[in-house]
């Protein structure tokens, strides 16, 4: 549990799920005093609504976990477009997750892509399906909607799940035939493009964030997640806590990174998480993204990729330096050595200084 929400008593504050200027919020009641109103100013970035009478905040998973309210999987409307006679099998479906222990971004995952199998079948009950009908939908989402193979093996991973987690029909699979993925190569920047990046990122907050994805090779979720606490400038260690599969790992910190880091810390004052968003709590991943995309603009490099591929970089530029693959694969936090090998597809240098035949005419 997030250490902060232990200060918001449920005998003191009530907390309602509401609309407010069409935007989903959190309406916040308490017995009024100069303390509990500094109090919820302290530690929230709520604003007061005089139609209403009322305090507010978005609804947002990090004021939702600061409330001890339950996290948000679907939205009402999408939960309107099922069937009633579904609706259950949805909320069956997401508690199974949930005692699972899936991450709240596999939950949300899974639970739109199950939602569309819902949608689909409208009336139909989808306890009723059978192989055969799974098998004409799966045609139905590649032949008409035109899905892509990883969305394809995204929306079978979830439909399996209702029907061998939840419904116990192990088998009812075996003879459905998955697409086969197209086998690609991650995406690397070179050296002197993130350098370009870095350069022209004037905000001091953006150009650490994008450092420190690339320069200890972080997920998106990883960067966003990073609370001060974990991060340790005496042994230049970083602790990188419930990475994807639960995992907990150590990265090294950067030495080129201090000075600039306290520098950070020195004028934006972060409180729990190294990078805050604009209500409190985490950034979020969307204005990782945003960060990323408009570096790239500003840096005029035309590559189709996401920041995810300074992830990529970092791995390709580690082995290009001579680290050994298992020392990259563990700080990756890879399960399996083959993630890891992927990227010598990217680094073999005696492969690069082969002379295409066309270069002796």
């Amino acid at each position: 549990m997030d250490s902060l929400s232990k200060v918001f008593n449920p005998l003191l504050f009530e907390f309602q799920i509401g609309e407010h200027q069409e935007k989903s919020v959190i309406w916040i009641s308490f017995p009024y005093t100069l303390q509990v109103k500094l109090h919820l100013k302290n530690h929230t970035k709520a604003r007061w609504s005089p139609a209403n009478k009322k305090w507010y905040v978005p609804d947002i998973p990090h004021y939702r976990n600061l409330f001890q309210l339950e996290q948000k999987y679907y939205g009402k409307s999408a939960f309107k477009d099922i069937h009633p006679i579904n609706q259950p099998a949805l909320e069956r479906f997401t508690e199974q997750l949930l005692l699972k222990g899936y991450s709240p971004n596999t939950i949300r995952t899974y639970t739109t892509e199950f939602s569309q199998l819902l949608k689909t079948i409208r009336h139909h009950p989808v306890d009723a399906l059978t192989a055969e009908k799974l098998r004409s939908y799966f045609l139905y989402c590649i032949k008409k909607l035109k899905l892509s193979e990883n969305l394809v093996h995204s929306r079978m991973n979830a439909v399996k799940f209702y029907f061998e987690k939840v419904l116990h029909r192990e088998k009812i699979f075996l003879d459905i035939p998955r697409p086969k993925k197209p086998s690609s190569l991650p995406k690397a920047i070179s050296a002197n493009d993130i350098k370009k990046m870095f350069e022209v990122t004037e905000n001091p907050k953006h150009r650490l964030l994008l450092k420190l994805c690339y320069g200890m090779g972080l997920r998106v979720s990883e960067i966003v997640n990073l609370k001060l606490e974990d991060i340790d400038t005496q042994r230049m260690q970083v602790l990188i806590t419930r990475a994807k599969g639960k995992k907990d790992r150590y990265v090294n910190l950067p030495e080129s990174i201090l000075q600039e880091f306290h520098s950070y810390c020195d004028e934006y004052n972060p409180q729990e998480y190294l990078f805050d968003g604009r209500y409190g709590g985490q950034y979020s991943v969307r204005s990782v993204q945003m960060v990323f995309k408009q570096a790239m603009q500003k840096a005029k490099i035309n590559k189709r990729v996401g920041v995810h591929s300074l992830r990529h970089s970092y791995a390709t530029h580690l082995i290009e330096q001579g680290t050994d693959i298992r020392f990259v694969q563990e700080l990756l936090g890879h399960k399996n050595i083959k993630t890891t090998m992927s990227y010598t597809g990217l680094t073999d240098q005696t492969k690069r200084k082969i002379k295409s035949p066309l270069d002796n005419l």
